[in-house]
């Protein structure tokens, strides 16, 4: 049985909009997969190689954010299975496990070069044959990886709470329903999606004219203008939503009252800023120009701080087998993930957006802080060691 979204009761409702539980498993058992993929790609590339396969990685995630099916979907009745929105993740995510699988074994073919772009038999000799000792004697900059998965937690966790927030957000600054919510913000997000693919395109070619660290610290400035932009003003108030409240007509006229009403047996949803949360009398709405400017902003910045950290971090990292510090990178993103709908459902829930998106402009401002004191340590192994020129 399918239960709609109107019908699940009140107080899981409220939770739902905030967390994606279904999301976590695949969230989980996929950051594995990333981890491995960027640490070869990383070892298979060379420097001058590296930002344009980062990229291309990085574009086709991007698609996740446009595929996807309606919320009715298509229903097998021969084998009993549905799919539409809620399971057609876990279906795709499968069959495209099985395909990765089938490409691994029939057409994957693993190779190794240095940071010149020369070949390597294996992680430990070169094209000819020479230990590559100097390599692995030399260190890696432990102050320039901490900086980076720093600075890597912080893009993953400003980006989850954006996704996070736009379903609570809209519901109660718009009065949308859920169904409105969920519908309104998946052609958000897949247009995010596919503006984030022409910024992966586009970096390639940046890159190569100004560096990483430039595009790294224009794409944190994007991003805080991005939530600078959605802290709320004016004196437009959002409609208030109230529940089991049966005399409210004496109430201010200004605020739309919404109280839940049956029809027969179908349920109509409540809508509305719920009167609970009591920053929905004095908060301004976040007009929808505010939001969808800043949809566009965060959708710039986002991709470009994304591919460029992860850029900076493998050349850092150097000639050295990248495993298990691309693990590291990917669990502090996996963190960032898990704490960031923890912060929506405490902060904004509680305090509302005026303090959640201030509290975000000082997070973001604090990690340009921290990458302009460590802008000059955010450089190749190989340039610091004197091998290639920057």
């Amino acid at each position: 049985m399918v239960v709609h979204p109107s019908h699940v009761p009140y107080h899981v409702s409220q939770q739902c909009r905030v967390f994606n539980c279904g999301d976590l498993n695949m969230a989980i058992s996929s950051k594995g997969n990333v981890a491995v993929v960027r640490s070869y790609v990383a070892g298979a590339t060379s420097l001058s190689e590296r930002t344009s396969a980062m990229a291309n990685i990085s574009a086709f995630q991007a698609l996740g954010f446009i595929l996807g099916p309606g919320e009715v979907g298509v229903t097998f009745k021969a084998i009993d299975l549905q799919v539409n929105m809620y399971t057609a993740p876990s279906l795709m995510g499968a069959l495209l496990g099985v395909v990765n699988i089938v490409l691994i074994f029939v057409i994957f073919r693993e190779h190794r070069v240095d940071d010149h772009g020369r070949h390597l038999a294996s992680i430990n000799y070169d094209s000819e044959g020479m230990a590559l000792t100097n390599d692995n004697e030399e260190p890696v900059d432990q102050i320039a990886v901490v900086s980076s998965n720093f600075l890597f937690f912080i893009i993953l966790f400003i980006f989850a709470i954006f996704e996070t927030i736009s379903t609570p957000l809209t519901m109660d600054m718009y009065a949308w329903s859920r169904t409105q919510a969920v519908f309104y913000n998946g052609i958000i997000l897949a247009s995010i999606g596919v503006e984030s693919i022409i910024v992966f395109i586009a970096v390639k070619i940046i890159s190569k004219k100004t560096g990483e660290r430039i595009l790294l610290l224009g794409g944190l400035a994007t991003i805080w203008v991005g939530f600078f932009i959605l802290l709320p003003w004016g004196n437009r108030y959002p409609s208030i939503q109230w529940r089991d409240i049966q005399n409210t007509t004496n109430h201010n006229s200004t605020f739309l009252v919404s109280s839940l009403s049956t029809s027969g047996n179908q349920t109509v949803e409540p809508t509305g800023c719920p009167a609970t949360q009591s920053w929905c009398f004095y908060t301004p709405i976040v007009h929808l120009a505010q939001y969808i400017t800043s949809d566009i902003l965060i959708g710039l910045g986002y991709p470009v701080c994304s591919v460029m950290c992860y850029t900076l971090y493998s050349k850092i990292i150097g000639p050295k087998p990248q495993g298990v510090y691309m693990g590291w990178i990917t669990a502090a993103g996996s963190a960032a993930r898990t704490l960031g709908p923890v912060f929506v459902s405490e902060i904004y829930t509680h305090l509302g957006p005026r303090w959640t998106f201030g509290m975000i402009c000082g997070i973001v401002a604090s990690s340009i802080l921290h990458l302009l004191v460590v802008y000059k340590r955010l450089i190749a192994f190989s340039v610091r060691y004197g091998k290639i020129q920057q």
